[in-house]
């Protein structure tokens, strides 16, 4: 994956932002919202392609598309710093396969210590019943 590549395919917007910043925030266009439509994407394989929409679809648009935006700073260079950096940890994270758990048989310990506590419960059970008097 070549992040260079990455960024010249993202499309930005930039619009007004609401939150701090007086009247300086009506009339700039901080927010900077962040477009990439990973179907078209050149800089990644069919296989990563599929991963990332495995991984994260709850985060796409119908189209494939992954919008994300920033109005952090009242900056628009910043916040564009900032959603780049956002998005390609964001790649990053849903492109990693996580590992395959390797089963493994429990200790001899654990299964004593399991079996204690059962004991040790049942006895609690037993001891609350009603004494019999035959």
């Amino acid at each position: 994956m070549n992040t260079e590549n990455l960024i010249k395919e993202l499309n930005f917007k930039a619009i007004r932002s609401g939150g701090a910043g007086g009247q300086h925030v009506n009339k700039v266009s901080s927010k900077i919202v962040l477009f990439f439509d990973i179907s078209k994407s050149q800089s990644l394989s069919e296989e990563e392609k599929e991963i990332l929409i495995q991984n994260i679809h709850t985060k796409l648009t119908k189209e494939n598309i992954l919008i994300l935006n920033c109005d952090e700073s009242r900056s628009q260079h910043r916040n564009k710093q900032i959603v780049i950096q956002r998005f390609l940890d964001f790649i990053a994270v849903g492109i990693t396969r996580p590992k395959k758990r390797k089963a493994t048989k429990p200790s001899k310990t654990s299964i004593k210590k399991r079996l204690d506590s059962k004991k040790k419960h049942q006895l609690k059970k037993v001891n609350r019943k009603k004494p019999n008097l035959d």
